[in-house]
C-alpha cells in the first residue's frame, strides 16, 4: 500500500492546486483590505458606569438607600451580567458589565435601556441625591489636543472664541467629538459685613431667604381667552451683579436692597476644580 504523497498530487492535480493558490491568494487579499489601520482602532466597551452623591450620607445610608435601588433596576436588563459596586460616605459608584456574548450592535441599546431604568427609579430616591450620573464613553479616543490663550482676556471671552472653534471642528472628517477642557465655572460672590448688618439691624437669615427665594420658578396662574390659554410668569430671574444687587430685602419692617448689605461682585470658582495652564499661562 503507497503512501499518500501531497507533492506528487500537487503536481498530478494542477486543476486543484491552480484553484486553491487562487483561492487563498484572494482570501489574502480580502483579509488584507479589511485589516485595522487605525492607530488608536475602535473596540466596543460592554461596560458603563454610574455615580450619585448625597451629601452628608453615610456609607452604609448609600449603600441601602441608593445602591440597592439601583442595582435591582439594572438587573432587568437582557445582556445583565453583573454590577460592582463601591459606596463611600456622600457618594457611590457602580459599574455595570454586560455579558461577553452582547454583540456590538445590541451595546448602545442596552445602554440606552440602563439610562432609561435608571431615570425612572430617580423619583424614588431619597431628597437631596445628586445623580445617578451615566458613563459609557470609554472608547472615547482623543487624537489631537489644542492650548487657546489670549493674556489680558477675560476667560468668559476665551470661552466664547472656543465654543466658536468647538462648533467648527465636527465639520472636519473624521472628527467625531470635541471637548473644551479648563473652563472655570462663572460665580457671583455675595460677601456679607456682618458689622453692617448689625448696625443696621438685619438679619443674615433675612438676607439668606431673599436669596433663596429670588430665583423660585413657581406657577403663576394662567387665562383662558377665546383663542390658546395664556400662562403667567413673574419675572423673578437673577441674571448678573446688578440684578443681584436689586434683590430686595425685608427685615424688621424695612425694605433694604442686597447692594446696600453686601458686596457682590463677579468671578470664578475658587479654588478651582480644574485648570489648564500652558506655557505657564492660563488657557483653555
Amino acid at each position: 500500500m503507497t503512501r499518500f504523497n501531497l507533492s506528487a498530487f500537487a503536481v498530478r492535480e494542477r486543476a486543484i492546486t491552480l484553484f486553491f493558490i487562487i483561492a487563498i491568494i484572494m482570501a489574502g487579499g480580502f483579509a488584507f483590505l479589511k485589516l485595522g489601520r487605525g492607530e488608536d482602532p475602535k473596540f466596543t466597551v460592554k461596560t458603563l458606569t454610574v455615580t450619585a452623591v448625597w451629601p452628608g450620607a453615610t456609607a452604609k445610608e448609600m449603600q441601602n438607600q441608593v445602591g440597592d435601588r439601583l442595582e435591582k433596576r439594572l438587573q432587568e436588563l437582557e445582556h445583565y451580567d453583573r454590577v460592582e459596586t463601591a459606596a463611600y460616605p456622600g457618594m457611590i459608584m457602580m459599574k455595570l458589565y454586560l455579558k461577553d456574548a452582547t454583540t456590538p450592535k445590541a451595546v448602545p441599546d442596552e445602554f440606552y435601556q440602563a439610562r432609561k431604568k435608571l431615570g425612572d427609579e430617580k423619583i424614588n430616591l431619597p431628597k437631596g441625591v445628586i445623580g445617578p450620573l451615566v458613563n459609557d464613553e470609554f472608547s472615547d479616543v482623543y487624537f489631537a489636543m489644542y492650548a487657546l490663550e489670549a493674556k489680558g482676556l477675560p476667560q468668559r471671552q476665551l470661552v466664547l472664541e472656543a465654543e466658536a472653534l468647538r462648533q467648527r471642528f465636527p465639520r472636519v472628517n473624521g472628527v467625531e467629538k470635541v471637548t473644551i477642557l479648563g473652563e472655570q465655572d462663572p460665580k457671583i460672590y455675595v460677601e456679607i459685613s456682618y458689622k453692617r448688618l448689625a448696625t443696621l439691624g438685619v438679619k443674615a437669615t433675612d438676607l439668606f431667604h431673599a436669596l433663596a427665594t429670588q430665583n423660585d420658578i413657581t406657577p403663576s396662574g394662567f387665562v383662558d381667552t377665546a383663542g390658546p390659554r395664556v400662562y403667567l410668569r413673574l419675572d423673578g430671574g437673577i441674571n448678573g451683579v446688578e440684578a443681584v444687587k436689586a434683590i430686595p430685602v425685608a427685615s424688621g419692617g424695612k425694605l433694604l436692597k442686597i447692594g446696600d448689605l453686601a458686596e457682590v461682585i463677579r468671578g470664578y470658582e475658587d479654588p478651582a476644580t480644574k485648570q489648564i495652564r500652558h506655557q505657564g499661562e492660563p488657557a483653555l
